[in-house]
């Protein structure tokens, strides 16, 4: 077994998700706004820069989500997809609980972020923040 595999990985919150959904729903993230509040011991030169870009990359903790390994399953419970691996799709049940979302950044305020399209719940812990820039997406089609 490798070494990584016996050594577990402890991360702390920079900040947190307040307000925006209370509850875990698969769809219609896109007319949600919430707000990411950073940890004190962060000021607001932490953000400095941030407010000149239109997205952000915000990394956070499905810290109210459970992982039951299968072998598969139904995104979305639904029985009319096709089943497919946990790697296959972007369910909140993870094996890790760990998900990444790219939010619209509406606005910087001192040290807390307005952002539509987050998919995280009131409460979840926001591991880690960064700017969309064109420089790092794919290039060519997406499929």
């Amino acid at each position: 077994m490798p070494e990584a595999m016996n050594n577990p990985i402890s991360l702390t919150p920079v900040g947190f998700v307040r307000g925006g959904r209370a509850k875990p729903e698969d769809d219609s993230w896109d007319g949600e706004t919430a707000r990411i509040e950073l940890e004190a011991r962060f000021g607001p030169e932490a953000l400095s820069g941030l407010g000149d870009f239109s997205h952000i990359e915000v990394l956070f903790h499905f810290d109210r989500a459970t992982w039951e390994e299968t072998g598969g399953r139904h995104p979305r419970g639904r029985q009319d997809w096709p089943l497919v691996g946990i790697f296959g799709q972007r369910g909140k049940d993870r094996p890790n609980q760990l998900d990444v979302s790219v939010s619209r950044l509406l606005a910087v305020e001192g040290t807390a972020l307005i952002v539509r399209r987050l998919d995280a719940i009131d409460g979840t812990p926001v591991l880690d923040i960064k700017p969309v820039i064109k420089g790092f997406l794919p290039s060519g089609d997406i499929r």
